[in-house]
């Protein structure tokens, strides 16, 4: 038993070296104890099984993420991160920093014309910092929702809460609860990434493979 923990321990600290002295591995290292770990199955999901490929952030393979260069995500922001999510990028989509989005989670940007059901008619959602986005939750287009704004599981969210700091739920989703501003915690991580990227970086990444 010595032996194998041993083992286990020797092989962690090969791992963890690998990713501090190898550039694409490094995100592993410093972005482990934060809310959206990244992890070796993210990069092979990408780069070799192609899955999502234009995500700039880890996403989870069953989830779908579509128009990634019309998606803004903050640091430690990840939509799709999560099981079973899909972020349509037709229209643009900015989600703030720390904004934590669970599984089965939709975001729409652009819904199927009235009058011709074959075109896209674009908007924009945007959501702020410090959000939770709860279980199977759908977030329409031109939603704004503001700082610490709660999502309830299964809302639909189809008018803004500029505001934020409340909790908001049902179909449609409607205020449930206001949230003393007073209470929020900006806590910051001590590596900050937008996805893979490191924040110190995201500014040029972004003008130059974005379109928000």
């Amino acid at each position: 038993m010595q032996l194998k923990s041993a083992v286990r321990r020797g092989l962690a600290w090969l791992g963890l070296s690998l990713c501090r002295i190898i550039p694409v591995l490094r995100p592993i290292d410093e972005t482990r104890e934060t809310q959206t770990p990244v992890r070796l199955e993210h990069l092979v999901w990408k780069h070799i099984l192609r899955l999502n490929p234009g995500a700039y952030w880890p996403v989870h393979f069953t989830s779908i993420v579509s128009g990634t260069q019309n998606i803004y995500c903050g640091i430690e922001t990840c939509p799709g991160y999560m099981p079973g999510c899909y972020i349509q990028g037709i229209g643009k989509i900015y989600i703030g920093d720390y904004t934590q989005i669970s599984a089965n989670v939709g975001i729409i940007s652009a819904n199927h014309s009235l009058h011709d059901n074959r075109r896209h008619e674009a908007s924009e959602v945007r959501i702020g910092e410090y959000c939770w986005i709860g279980m199977n939750a759908v977030v329409l287009p031109g939603v704004v929702l503001g700082d610490f704004t709660v999502v309830g599981a299964g809302s639909v969210v189809t008018k803004s809460f500029e505001e934020g700091h409340c909790v908001i739920g049902g179909n449609p989703a409607r205020l449930i609860k206001k949230i003393d501003p007073a209470d929020c915690v900006r806590h910051r991580s001590r590596h900050e990434y937008n996805g893979y990227v490191r924040s110190d970086r995201f500014a040029a990444f972004r003008k130059a493979r974005l379109k928000v």
